[in-house]
């Protein structure tokens, strides 16, 4: 399953999202979304104002979710 997370520079609840997904060994690509302007028209087309937006398959949402990150490594496993 591919996952994405669109972040911007100096946000602490992208760290921490990275973090996370590190720790669970969840392969994940990052987009800036202060460098690509067809991905932040992506996110906010999904509703979202706030980073990070993960992105993972069918599923997605904002903000540090330890509990969303769970279970893909459930998924994974």
């Amino acid at each position: 399953m591919s996952v994405i997370v669109y972040s911007k520079p100096a946000c602490v609840q992208c760290v921490a999202t990275y973090r996370a997904l590190d720790k669970q060994g969840i392969a994940y690509d990052v987009v800036d979304l202060t460098l690509d302007d067809v991905a932040l028209t992506t996110v906010r087309g999904l509703g979202y104002q706030s980073v990070p937006v993960v992105i993972a398959g069918q599923d997605h949402w904002s903000g540090f979710r330890p509990d969303k990150i769970n279970a893909l490594a459930q998924l994974a496993a």
